[in-house]
C-alpha cells in the first residue's frame, strides 16, 4: 500500500474496502453536506469545495461552459488545498497511508491526492469514488445475511432486549444492534431525544460495516425487529435471514418491564408534554377515547399504571401478532428469564443467552 511520491495510485473499491483498516486516514473530498449524507466508515471531511463553491461551480458549467468552470473550480480547490495542508494535515506523518476519495474518484480526489502525493505521502484515490462503495454496499447487504448464523433475541416490550445486547457485547459475543445503528428504539414512541436519525445511506453503511467486521463462523446477536425502525428501513436480504433464524425468548414480570420501561423513556417523564403529543399518532389505531385516557395518565404523572396500560393494550398483543407472523421458528426459542431489572439480572439472563442449548 505504497505510493510513488510524484503518482497517488487508483484502488478499486472491493480492494480499497477488503483493506480500509489498514489506512491510517480515509479523506472525504466531497463537500460537507454530502459527506453528512453519508459516507465510508471512519472517513474525515476534508472538502476540497464546499456546498456553496461546488454549487457555483455547477451553475457556472451549464450556463456558460466547462472551461471557464474548472479555471473557477481549480482556483477555489486550490485554495483550499493549501487551508488543509496548514490545518488538519499539518502534523499528519509522512509515513502515514491515506486513502482519498470524491463523488467518482475524479477531480476533487485527484487534485486533493496528487498535491499530498507530492509532498510525500503514500497516498491512494479510490476508483469509482463514494458512488463505486455504494453500489459495493448494496451488493454485499444483499449476500452476507445468508453468510451470517444470527441468534435471535426476542421479546415483549420491555423485556430488556437491547440491555441484554449490551451485556451480551461485554461478554464477548458478536452483537450487530440495529436500534442503535437506526438511534431510534423502534416503536412509534422509541424516537430519540436530541438525536436525529441517519439517512437510509448511512443507515445502511453503519450496518455493512458491522457485519464487516463480524467473524461469519461466530453466531451474531440481534433483536427480533420490524423491518422499519422508525424512518430507517432494514436491508430486505438481512431481515429476511433475521426471521428465519433460531433464537432466544426473553420472559420478565409486568413489574420488571414497567421498570425497565420507565428508566429507558424517562425523557418523557421529565417532559410529559412531549409523550401526550406522540400518543396522538396512535389515534387511528385505539380511538380519541383510549387516547385521551392515556394522556390523561401522562399529564398526571401516573406512570406505571400508564405504562401497564400500553403494554396490555397496544405493545403486546401488536408484538404476539409480529413474531406468530414472521418468525417462522419461534416454538423453538428458548425461554430465557429476566428476574429482576438491575444489573444483576441482566447479567444472570445474559449468561443464560450465552448457555449452550
Amino acid at each position: 500500500m505504497t505510493a510513488s511520491p510524484r503518482d497517488p495510485h487508483p484502488v478499486a473499491a472491493e480492494t480499497a474496502l477488503a483493506q480500509l483498516d489498514d489506512y491510517d486516514l480515509i479523506i472525504d473530498a466531497r463537500s460537507p453536506s454530502e459527506h453528512a449524507l453519508d459516507h465510508l466508515p471512519g472517513a474525515v471531511s476534508m472538502p476540497v469545495l464546499d456546498d456553496a463553491e461546488r454549487a457555483q461551480v455547477g451553475t457556472l458549467n451549464t450556463q456558460v461552459g466547462a472551461f471557464e468552470a474548472k479555471r473557477m473550480g481549480a482556483a477555489l480547490v486550490s485554495r483550499r488545498i493549501a487551508a488543509l495542508l496548514d490545518g488538519p494535515l499539518a502534523a499528519l506523518p509522512r509515513q502515514s497511508r491515506c486513502l482519498v476519495y470524491c463523488w467518482r474518484g475524479g477531480n476533487r480526489s485527484g487534485s486533493l491526492a496528487t498535491v499530498m502525493a507530492r509532498v510525500g505521502w503514500p497516498v491512494a484515490v479510490l476508483t469509482g469514488g463514494y458512488r463505486e462503495f455504494r453500489r459495493q454496499v448494496i451488493r454485499d447487504l444483499a449476500e452476507w445475511p445468508a453468510q451470517r448464523r444470527f441468534r435471535v433475541v426476542g421479546g415483549p416490550t420491555g423485556s430488556g432486549k437491547s440491555l441484554l445486547l449490551g451485556e451480551l457485547a461485554r461478554r464477548g459475543a458478536a452483537v450487530l444492534d440495529l436500534e442503535a445503528l437506526a438511534r431510534h428504539r423502534g416503536s412509534v414512541l422509541g424516537h430519540l431525544p436530541d438525536t436525529a436519525q441517519p439517512s437510509q445511506k448511512r443507515f445502511e453503511t453503519l450496518v455493512w460495516d458491522a457485519l464487516r467486521r463480524a467473524d461469519p463462523a461466530r453466531p451474531l446477536f440481534v433483536e427480533s425487529e420490524s423491518r422499519k425502525i422508525g424512518q430507517c428501513q432494514v436491508p430486505p436480504a438481512l431481515i429476511e435471514a433475521i426471521r428465519a433464524a433460531s433464537g432466544v425468548l426473553i420472559e420478565a414480570s409486568d413489574a420488571v418491564r414497567c421498570e425497565l420501561l420507565m428508566g429507558e423513556y424517562r425523557h418523557f417523564l421529565a417532559e410529559p408534554a412531549l409523550l401526550v403529543g406522540r400518543l396522538q399518532a396512535l389515534v387511528s389505531h385505539h380511538g380519541h377515547e383510549r387516547i385521551a385516557a392515556w394522556s390523561a395518565l401522562a399529564t398526571q404523572g401516573a406512570w406505571p399504571e400508564l405504562v401497564s396500560a400500553l403494554l396490555r393494550e397496544h405493545y403486546d398483543p401488536a408484538y404476539q401478532a409480529s413474531l406468530r407472523r414472521n418468525f417462522g421458528r419461534l416454538d423453538s426459542f428458548r425461554p430465557v428469564r429476566l428476574a429482576s431489572a438491575d444489573a444483576a439480572g441482566l447479567a444472570s439472563a445474559a449468561e443464560d443467552i450465552l448457555a449452550p442449548d
